[in-house]
């Protein structure tokens, strides 16, 4: 609450009549009927708007505003938000502690108290982003599984203690190799980082590490950091969060308002800063129907992101409705809401009702905080009836969805909207190779089409084709946080180990649940075993092949690819399957549910139809197809209702924290301010607080000439560091050998590394060599370098550098070294047709101008090539949408925060 100067005080008043002291803002009580008129998460913008108003960082004007949403949602009217909570991952969680610690230096230097920078938001860092699958498929040991409940994220100090642990965990013993294996290596390669977190976690207050081995972030954010209500001294108000990961908006399926920021908005929210926000349109997305029996809550997302892609909610918020809601389970609502980035929306939201109460039940939540919840939330309207249409609210826009109509499908090669049916994945990805190289083509000559190419694995000989699967991964918070698809693919594992099926062994197969409580309910429910069979161990608890940390795939694999020139394939239940991101050597990557996942490394192919072929013949040489193995929904909900229940979530959570005995055992600095070390390759202290406001971009040469749909991922990749790229040669002359190196995200630490990798994507399509290399051309030389060396020269010369970009510029995670990176390249500006919200403000925040296309004009309608010199008008005084003019020949480009005029001049 916000002092006295609240002018909405009056609003404030007893929950229980009975206990006083428990208090909340009744907006009920503004006795205005534009309130219930608002759409539910737009009411929770106005109450925070409402509680935190002082008149000064939120202004009773803002109020209003948000209450007259229906009209001022279509005038991008301004207001502030200040989110209950920060969550963060430690890939992005690195990079901001690491900017902490350099504000701590800077206000000491300047003679202040460094204790001054800290956070006043509570903040939760999970570490789930650093473990890497560098060991799978373990061969069974013999030992018999143990029935002991709980899991362990521990290395023991020596082989005899390691024999201990194993006796008394939860996980099979004969799959500890490889999560054993797979964790001792994380820690070993992130110990600096892992200390460097510790450290922040003594410096600053209200920062909370969950150690690694617990689990994704966002996973966790459901199962246990979900508050749903906070109860702050005494104070009732609504959940509501940002975090330094897009898929923030996975817990909007719990009726928690969150979504996606840049670490540097982040940064600024933790400090107490409310976030400046165009109050939002707001689509209603009505669901209704049944689905099919064999649909998985993947289909029906996967569906849903084709869709609104389609419709177009960039910078939206999507707001669910209809008696279709009541049909999905919580797990279902945050599988759709996590993938809201993909569709483009800034939330995805799902109002609390009866199952999100029962969820929070099945989730070991205390019973006194359900009853809360519920009242409070029902005392401002905001408890939701799917079922009663008279608390639909106003929306911008109303799209409708049948869910019958869905079918079974998967997404690819390249994009997570680019939604196949399973009926169709043969043709399609025929159709692919032979189409000209993009998001749905790779350009093989017609007579390679049916390319093969021979090795030999462990003594056996094999072949590769174009659509052999080498990756097949379970994982991503996405898939492994709802039980009814991890189920199911334990119960489509049993039924195929069952009928004689097996995995090819050189698939990379693997299971990275994301948390403990997967590996307890399947393991409980005996369907652990089968899925060890196919190959699908636990490999460890965190993103792992989803976020690119798929390790390594066996040599005589790799040689085959290269060999062939092979499009292989990589298939994950994960969110993200952009070129370069999952594996190096996987050209094609396909987004599928975990029992699809599971088919298609069966299968060994993607180039199968389901319908007319068999997904594989057994050693009796019986053919079995996939609806022989299939499981239904009724079949997996009656396993879940029996299997997945409340004991599990406390016996896991309630050691969460404390469970992980080396991040225990991990001596960090007791200083207030960092000790740097010089010689460190992961720390480093940023050179972020020496820049200036941007100023005008006088004859600037164009480093990259990129098409659309850039991600962040193209920009700052955050996967392996390739032996022959700038930052591996950094790393070398530091004295590190490859084994060393690590991946991108590990090492955000560390500007000069993270600098290097900058547009280090294999998979970057730069029209300037019309090839994809993470290369350019040097303009005034004609030499073509590695994107950072040729920078370097062009900063060595003082010469201004800008991007060209299409459609989609940024699109992908919220990475705020997708903005950082080409800062430090001395990028000025950035002139492409459309952003992805996140990615804009983050440029903005490293003041690189992201100047923005006016409708229908592109770099072709202009006739732009890159080898133009550019000059960009900057006014002294900036303000939004202002318009600066030059009196030479020109043309407007606008972006959300400056409007200037690109003056083309002649390429030099």
């Amino acid at each position: 609450m916000s002092g006295t100067t609240n002018p909405f005080l009056h609003l404030v008043e007893a929950l229980d009549p009975k206990d006083p002291q428990q208090r909340f803002f009744n907006l009920s009580k503004l006795g205005d009927p534009r309130y219930e008129r608002l759409p539910f998460s737009v009411r929770v913008l106005l109450e925070s708007a409402v509680r935190n108003c002082d008149g000064f960082l939120v202004k009773k004007e803002d109020v209003e505003s948000i209450l007259n949403w229906k009209q001022t949602q279509a005038q991008t009217v301004e207001v502030p938000f200040r989110p209950s909570r920060v969550i963060l991952q430690d890939f992005t969680g690195v990079p901001a502690v690491v900017d902490f610690a350099a504000m701590r230096d800077a206000v000491t230097q300047l003679g202040g108290d460094p204790e001054k920078i800290n956070p006043v938001c509570p903040a939760d860092l999970v570490i789930d982003h650093s473990i890497q699958v560098d060991f799978n498929r373990k061969r069974d040991t013999g030992l018999t599984p143990h029935t002991h409940r709980g899991y362990r994220a521990s290395r023991p100090a020596d082989e005899t203690k390691r024999k201990k642990r194993v006796n008394r965990s939860f996980c099979f013993s004969h799959r500890t190799d490889s999560l054993q294996k797979n964790q001792d290596l994380e820690f070993d390669r992130n110990k600096e980082r892992f200390q460097f977190l510790k450290w922040g976690s003594k410096a600053f207050r209200n920062m909370r590490i969950i150690p690694p081995g617990s689990g994704i972030v966002h996973q966790v954010n459901l199962e246990y950091l979900a508050r749903v209500v906070f109860n702050q001294d005494g104070l009732y108000y609504p959940d509501s969060l940002v975090g330094t990961d897009s898929h923030t908006t996975m817990i909007d399926g719990l009726g928690v308002l969150g979504w996606g920021v840049g670490g540097i908005e982040a940064e600024a929210v933790m400090l107490g800063q409310p976030i400046s926000m165009v109050l939002p349109q707001v689509v209603g997305y009505k669901l209704y129907g049944t689905p099919n029996k064999f649909i998985t809550s993947t289909d029906i997302v996967l569906t849903v992101t084709k869709h609104l892609r389609q419709v177009g909610v960039v910078g939206k918020f999507v707001e669910f409705f209809g008696p279709g809601v009541s049909q999905l389970s919580i797990a279902d609502r945050a599988t759709i809401a996590n993938m809201c980035p993909e569709y483009g929306a800034t939330a995805a939201f799902f109002p609390v009702d009866d199952v999100s109460v029962n969820y929070l039940e099945q989730t070991g939540r205390d019973a006194e905080k359900l009853a809360y919840i519920t009242k409070y939330l029902k005392a401002v309207a905001m408890f939701r009836d799917y079922n009663d249409v008279s608390q639909d609210p106003d929306f911008t826009q109303v799209v409708e969805m049948d869910l019958s109509a869905v079918v079974p499908c998967c997404s690819g090669p390249k994009r997570p909207q680019d939604r196949i049916a399973v009926s169709d994945m043969k043709s399609d990805f025929d159709s692919c190779l032979a189409a000209k190289q993009g998001f749905k083509g790779f350009a093989v000559a017609p007579e390679s089409h049916h390319a093969s190419e021979p090795f030999q694995f462990n003594g056996a000989d094999y072949s590769l084709s174009h659509g052999s699967v080498v990756i097949a991964a379970i994982t991503s918070c996405t898939n492994t946080s709802n039980p009814s698809v991890m189920l199911g693919a334990g119960l489509l594992a049993k039924k195929a180990v069952e009928a004689g099926l097996s995995v090819k062994p050189y698939i990379k197969t693997s299971l990275s649940p994301g948390s403990g409580v997967v590996t307890y309910y399947l393991k409980e429910s005996g369907v652990m075993d089968y899925l060890f069979k196919l190959g699908f161990e636990v490999v460890g608890y965190g993103c792992m092949t989803c976020i690119g940390n798929s390790g390594p795939l066996p040599e005589p694999v790799v040689e085959a690819i290269t060999k062939g020139d092979l499009v292989a394939a990589g298939i994950l239940s994960g969110n993200r399957n952009f070129e370069g991101r999952v594996h190096p050597n996987t050209r094609a990557n396909y987004l599928a549910s975990p029992p699809l996942v599971i088919a298609y490394a069966i299968a060994g192919t993607v180039r199968i139809d389901f319908d007319t072929e068999p997904i594989a013949v057994n050693a009796q040489g019986k053919e079995v197809f996939l609806r022989d193995i299939w499981p239904t929904r009724e079949e997996i909900q009656a396993v879940e209702r029996e299997f997945v229940i409340p004991s599990m979530f406390k016996e896991v959570y309630e050691k969460i924290e404390k469970v992980n005995e080396r991040w225990n055992a991990l001596s960090a600095p007791s200083d207030k301010l960092y000790p740097w070390d010089p010689k460190s390759t992961y720390i480093k202290s940023p050179p972020f607080f020496t820049g200036l406001p941007p100023r005008s971009i006088t004859d600037a040469y164009v480093l990259l000439n990129l098409g659309d749909s850039v991600t962040t991922d193209h920009i700052s990749p955050a996967g392996n560091i390739a032996r022959s790229s700038s930052a591996a040669r950094y790393l070398t002359d530091k004295g590190l050998s490859p084994r060393d190196f690590n991946s991108y995200g590990s090492r955000r630490g560390n500007d000069a590394v993270m600098a290097r990798g900058t547009f280090a994507n294999i998979r970057l399509f730069n029209k300037f060599l019309n090839k994809q290399a993470p290369r350019t051309l040097h303009l005034p030389s004609g030499e073509t370098m590695d994107v950072f060396d040729a920078a370097e020269r062009y900063q060595q010369a003082g010469s201004h550098l800008v991007i060209l970009a299409g459609k989609e510029y940024g699109s992908g995670s919220s990475r705020d070294w997708a903005a950082k990176g080409p800062f430090l390249l001395g990028i000025k500006a950035v002139l492409a047709e459309s952003y992805e919200r996140i990615h804009r403000s983050n440029l903005v925040g490293m003041g690189v101008i992201p100047l923005e296309y006016l409708p229908g004009v592109t770099a072709e309608t202009l006739g732009l090539t890159g080898r133009e010199r550019y000059s960009v008008v900057v006014p002294e005084l900036l303000e939004p949408r202002i318009v600066s003019l030059n009196s030479k020949s020109r043309f407007e480009v606008r972006t959300l925060r400056y409007v200037a005029v690109l003056a083309v001049g002649a390429s030099q």
